[in-house]
């Protein structure tokens, strides 16, 4: 059984990567990468949101989403404000806007080329069974 685990661990790992891969080439045509569209997908569900709110939800240490929002800023994607006491506040401009929808764009056509090997009830059924091997983690986030 241990091995059997360490297959799936491998398999889960090798499927993300494959997919972080081909997004991340992909995002690059329209002048980003992948963690700078999670940043800004991030940035747009949640407008307002402090460094640490999308770190968290980004995946990244605070250190890490700093430096990166610090290139968004410079590339005139996000912007910062003074939010209650030191808080720093995330919104996207106009042009964040642009980058983030023609990311959606890619991210479709390369998650759909990337899961086409899966029949709907298949997906529905991944989905399912990966929502419930998170659920514990969600809950502490």
């Amino acid at each position: 059984m241990p091995d059997e685990l360490q297959v799936l661990g491998r398999a889960v790992k090798q499927a993300q990567y494959r997919q972080h891969r081909a997004l991340d080439s992909r995002l690059a045509t329209v002048g980003t990468s992948l963690a700078q569209w999670d940043a800004l997908r991030a940035i747009s569900r949640s407008p307002g949101a402090s460094a640490r709110a999308l770190a968290a939800t980004t995946f990244q240490s605070e250190q890490a989403f700093g430096t990166l929002a610090g290139r968004l800023v410079a590339l005139g994607q996000i912007e910062r404000r003074p939010g209650g006491g030191r808080r720093i506040e995330h919104y996207l401009t106009p042009s964040g806007e642009q980058v983030l929808a023609a990311g959606h764009r890619i991210a479709d056509e390369v998650l759909n080329a990337c899961f086409a090997p899966l029949g709907d009830a298949e997906r529905t059924t991944l989905l399912r069974l990966l929502r419930r091997l998170t659920a514990d983690a969600d809950a502490d986030a």
